[in-house]
């Protein structure tokens, strides 16, 4: 019981020697009662999903454990600036400290050029969650994030209430059997998209390794807060889709690049961290130079993970339209952990890291959801520079998963969703309502980056299982 050996651990992704007898005594100290397959288990979730836990107490030590190999690459040692980079925060006052001096001390580095904070942000790895940031010529891998082109999909149905109503048993049995969620496993038939046959899954040893596993996980979720949810849609009468201002039944999704783009961060995380030696506290927001071979292999592969998300939203769309006899009338998509290359208000170039924000470009369509049981909206960008083009991604977590899952019983549960009129297929108390801010004050927040396009508002919705 709990007593996991060095040989497991390395089965599963550790290879620093340093850091091993970190997560051995953590295991030891907090996990005796567990058996070494319920202690595997939880390790490969973390491995994983490593953001997740950046805020747990326990399971943080664990999850900044997991590395990839060292790399005998020539390092350069920078200072921090003294003084910082300008910001624009929006929804300050609902923003907890520690994001903001997350955000402070990404200013500090000596490539940022501007940032900007959006009004779900919270505290992360690297940057916070809701942290916009552009810097000269240089990526900063947990600037992006672990799931690389995390993202959500929308699509409109040609179908009203009534059609979710008369069949929401076939709907519910769908979702189930259609979606698959979390690390281990896959659908039942064999996915494909045109996207596992892009040559840049042979660029690299890397993306030649991971191609097997995209294969196997296509058309899948991850774990937390991912999701696929019918619904319906009221859009607004003077709507940029060229659809009628009507009420429609739709589809949404949220999920990313799955095991591809988990890999690929942690790879080149290390990468610049063995590179680009900052100090201590900053260490996490180690940079690529875009002009070095290694900065251009990041950006193609995250590139790749942020393609390969979008085919599995693709397959997760298609499917169960399909099988649900539904035609789509309008589909709106966007990446919310990325980086882009852009033109700031000036007319210089920059690389635009968006951890947990929304593009908002002037006309751009975006969607940013709730939580299981308050709205998404559907939006279209207004261009603001300050907030560099972009948006929140979503209500943001006002509680740790930890105290989320403490603050809330399963009936409690069952109570809220019931008079939101949503069904819930899996899920855990850590994705509860109450875990998030209020989707209404977020998006009040934001009125000078977004217009509102259409209310979307979930009932059937299927999640990972606690």
């Amino acid at each position: 019981m709990g007593n996991l050996k060095i040989k497991e651990l390395d089965s599963i992704g550790y290879v620093d020697n340093r850091l091993k007898s970190i997560v051995i005594n953590t295991i030891a100290k907090h996990f005796k009662h567990h058996t070494n397959e319920d202690i595997i288990s939880i390790l490969i979730h973390i491995r994983d999903n490593p953001d997740t836990y950046v805020n747990d107490a326990i399971k943080s030590k664990i999850a900044l454990a997991f590395i990839s190999e060292k790399h005998d690459l020539p390092a350069n040692e920078y200072q921090l600036m003294q003084t910082l980079t300008p910001i624009k925060i929006y929804g300050a006052d609902e923003i907890e400290d520690a994001a903001k001096q997350q955000m402070a001390l990404a200013l500090s580095l000596p490539i940022s050029i501007q940032g900007a904070l959006m009004p779900d942000a919270h505290s992360g790895y690297g940057l916070p969650i809701g942290g916009v940031l552009a810097t000269r010529n240089a990526v900063i891998p947990y600037g992006v994030g672990m799931d690389i082109g995390c993202r959500m999909t929308l699509t409109i149905i040609d179908a009203d209430e009534k059609f979710l109503n008369r069949y929401d048993h076939q709907i519910k049995k769908v979702l189930f059997s259609d979606t698959h969620f979390g690390m281990e496993g896959g659908l039942a038939v064999a996915q494909y998209h045109e996207v596992l046959d892009d040559s840049r899954f042979k660029a690299t040893p890397l993306l030649k390794k991971l191609h097997g596993k995209a294969i196997k996980q296509l058309g899948t979720s991850g774990s937390g807060n991912h999701f696929v949810e019918f619904g319906m849609i009221k859009l607004a009468d003077n709507n940029t889709l060229g659809l009628p201002g009507n009420s429609y039944m739709a589809l949404l999704s949220h999920s990313g690049s799955r095991g591809l783009g988990a890999n690929i961060a942690r790879h080149y995380t290390q990468v610049a961290m063995d590179t680009c030696k900052l100090p201590r506290q900053a260490q996490p927001l180690a940079w690529l130079n875009l002009d070095t071979e290694a900065g251009q292999e990041y950006w193609l592969s995250m590139n790749l993970a942020g393609d390969y998300a979008r085919a599995c939203h693709d397959r997760i769309h298609a499917n169960l339209l399909k099988t649900l006899g539904l035609k789509a009338l309008h589909k709106t998509e966007n990446h919310h952990n990325f980086a882009w290359r852009e033109k700031l208000a000036d007319g210089a170039e920059a690389i635009i890291h968006r951890k947990g924000a929304t593009p908002a470009h002037e006309g751009e369509l975006g969607i940013i959801p709730g939580s299981m049981a308050t709205p998404a909206y559907l939006v279209a960008g207004k261009g603001n520079t300050d907030s560099l083009n972009s948006a929140s991604h979503g209500a943001g977590r006002a509680m740790s998963r930890q105290e989320a899952k403490a603050s809330m019983t399963g009936s409690a549960l069952k109570k809220t969703l019931a008079a939101a009129g949503v069904t819930l297929i899996g899920g855990s108390m850590e994705e509860n309502p109450s875990a998030y801010k209020n989707i209404e004050a977020v998006m009040a927040a934001q009125t000078n980056l977004v217009s509102i396009q259409g209310k979307f508002m979930p009932r059937i919705v299927r999640m990972n299982n606690e």
